[in-house]
């Protein structure tokens, strides 16, 4: 084991607490306490959970764990020592975690499980899976306990979840073998999913059959939940429906809101949102209310079908049943609108968003952006550009790259020039590709003045011209015997190494 290695055992040792930062942090600490309490002269345990998860730097944050271990009478237990393990583990400081883990071999108080689940999650997030195995294993050596079935699972799911077979199956075996565990429901439902999200519903339906054999195990609403949303990603609805009724008819379990939300999200990938609407209408009937991701599925469906009233009528509904539609339901009907060209109404949409204090995000005014813009009604997305930023809205560069890629298509030249303008002010650079389309349109157009001015301010944020943009650019202004600009721009690419073409280009003129 890796929690047992001499270079961890000189780590541990070579830990010496830091008396600068960590000694005021525990005094400091200390004094608190003896003002709230006037009575208890050590720190507690809860003190110095709180001073480790409050520091962000994981050196700093050891410090405080030895540090507190040498004051008198403290003894760390497995609130500290949890605490102090997750700090290093999701600061990837393995090393150290290694040592606190060897420390724990010798310590005499309880651990709990719980610190070494938390550990294989770390671990896993970080694609370390055979050290998910190890904090397994660990439960036994350190814990001093059997490990239960949820870690068991919690081991088993992290691993099918990164698709670590390999290690999933030698893991059963061992279990089996070691601790005498036997497969349950929630171990069999682990691996359905993962049959199920490689498209092998045989295989998922041969571990039901596994399942029914056995005397313990017996399939539930996740076991059915899951199998119906493997039929449903396969475009199997109808024998979606048929497993969905077995499940109630025969096996009598009650679905729940997400089985339900399950076969409408289903149906309405496959573009029969009008059995959707039936399912969620059988759902109210079988005293099963729809929650808001019923309602959202739902409006996605009716949306991509292209059903703008109906899911307009779906966020009514969610208001009327006291349901708080979301930023992403309102984006998405918003959306809906503006492709069909209803950007007049997905407008009206946002006005009550914001009177119903539904905060429209980026994406929700990237969408009016564009809307307004497929419309030509460009003054209203100049105008939106230039006063949403004092209203306390953070718009990013695509904000301005959707009005201006529009704008230079449609050959709005005059107010692609004075958007590139608030660009620049404001620090965002357009696309490559939309500022040498607009340096040439507007060479083109004989907007010679305009092409220098944007080269100019585009050249001050890094910009670099293509060789063919800038002889388009010298070409127009020679003719127009205005050589001035040429050489100012000549001398700034050169001096900063823009491009050596520019060079043959000047001789041209």
């Amino acid at each position: 084991m890796r929690v047992v290695s001499g270079k961890t055992r000189h780590l541990l040792s070579s830990l010496e607490p830091n008396p600068s930062s960590v000694q005021f942090a525990v005094n400091s600490l200390t004094s608190d306490e003896t003002q709230a309490t006037r009575k208890s002269k050590y720190v507690s345990h809860e003190s110095v959970v709180n001073l480790i998860k409050r520091e962000k730097n994981p050196e700093n944050a050891l410090e405080i764990f030895n540090k507190a271990s040498t004051q008198k009478g403290f003894q760390h237990n497995n609130s500290t020592y949890a605490v102090i393990l997750n700090k290093l583990a999701q600061c990837k400081k393995y090393g150290p975690l290694d040592a606190v883990l060897h420390r724990m071999t010798y310590e005499t108080c309880k651990f709990h499980e719980g610190v070494f689940l938390n550990l294989m999650n770390e671990f896993s997030k970080s694609s370390l899976h055979e050290r998910v195995l190890d904090m397994f294993c660990l439960i036994v050596t350190i814990a001093r306990t059997k490990p239960s079935m949820k870690a068991v699972s919690t081991c088993l799911n992290l691993l099918v979840d990164a698709e670590q077979m390999d290690l999933a199956r030698a893991f059963l075996l061992k279990a089996r073998k070691d601790f005498h565990v036997e497969p349950n429901t929630c171990i069999f439902n682990i691996l359905i999913k993962h049959h199920c999200k490689k498209g092998d519903l045989e295989s998922a339906f041969g571990v039901v059959k596994e399942m029914e054999k056995s005397e313990k195990s017996f399939p539930n609403l996740i076991t059915y939940s899951t199998l119906i949303d493997g039929l449903c990603a396969n475009g199997r609805l109808e024998a979606a429906i048929d497993l969905f009724e077995e499940m109630v008819s025969k096996h009598r379990i009650v679905p729940d809101a997400l089985t339900y939300n399950v076969l409408i999200n289903g149906f309405c990938r496959g573009g029969k949102t009008e059995r959707a609407r039936k399912i969620m209408d059988f759902m109210k009937k079988n005293g099963c209310s729809p929650n808001k991701f019923n309602y959202s599925s739902l409006m996605n469906g009716l949306c991509r079908d292209g059903k703008t009233d109906e899911a307009r009528g779906v966020i009514d509904e969610m208001w009327a049943v006291g349901l708080r539609p979301d930023t992403v339901s309102y984006t998405t009907l918003i959306n809906s609108l503006c492709r069909a060209e209803r950007t007049s109404e997905a407008l009206e949409l946002l006005r009550e968003m914001r009177e119903k204090e539904c905060k429209p995000d980026m994406v929700t005014f990237n969408v009016i952006l564009g809307g307004l813009c497929r419309e030509y009604r460009y003054s209203e997305a100049l105008d939106m550009l230039e006063c949403l930023p004092s209203e306390g809205v953070y718009l990013n560069k695509t904000s301005y790259r959707i009005v201006l890629n529009i704008l230079c298509k449609n050959g709005e030249f005059d107010k692609a020039v004075s958007l590139l303008v608030l660009m620049l002010r404001r620090g965002f650079v357009p696309h490559f590709g939309t500022s040498n389309e607009l340096l040439v349109s507007l060479c083109e157009v004989g907007k010679a003045n305009d092409a220098v001015m944007v080269l100019f301010g585009l050249v001050d944020l890094g910009f670099r011209p293509k060789p063919g943009t800038w002889s388009v650019l010298v070409d127009l202004i020679c003719r127009e015997r205005r050589l001035l600009p040429v050489f100012e721009l000549v001398d700034k690419l050169i001096s900063e190494r823009f491009m050596i073409a520019a060079l043959d280009v000047s001789k041209s003129c």
